[in-house]
């Protein structure tokens, strides 16, 4: 008996695939859970055309994120500090909050602070790059400045 899986299946499948299982497994456990429908002609073809929204919205997201990734690369990142008086050295350190704003500010990008990384500390001024992650398949290196304020 052929399932199309509404939820995710531990050792069985993920969410919209097509899987093989026994008569009595898809029947008593399966179908009534709501985990899965019967695979037949008219499921089938709404099965179909769900995925080829989904493509489509994601195709959509990826171009957007794409865009974004562009508009940060021409954008020049600058991230003000507090400088001690050597004017070499910075207070504190400069975290991916500060750089998410900066971003923010000058290249008009949301970015969220969980998907920006940066290598290292950053104690001194200086040119600087972060990888940031607009979309699973999409990471951009963030090339930015730290400047007194």
């Amino acid at each position: 008996m052929e399932i199309i899986l509404k939820k995710n299946v531990e050792n069985l499948g993920e969410v919209n695939d097509i899987v093989n299982v026994k008569n009595g497994y898809g029947r008593n456990y399966l179908i009534p859970q709501g985990y899965g429908v019967i695979a037949n002609e008219t499921n089938r073809k709404v099965h179909a055309e769900n995925m080829r929204q989904q493509q489509h919205k994601a195709e959509a997201i990826y171009k957007e994120a794409k865009a974004s990734a562009d508009a940060i690369n021409k954008a020049s990142i600058n991230v003000g500090a507090k400088v001690a008086k050597d004017g070499e050295k910075i207070f504190g350190s400069v975290t991916s909050i500060q750089l998410v704003d900066a971003i923010k500010k000058q290249a008009g990008i949301v970015v969220e602070r969980k998907k920006v990384s940066i290598q290292g500390d950053i104690k001194t001024i200086g040119a600087y790059t972060a990888s940031v992650e607009l979309h699973r398949e999409l990471k951009v290196d963030v090339k930015f400045n730290v400047v007194a304020e």
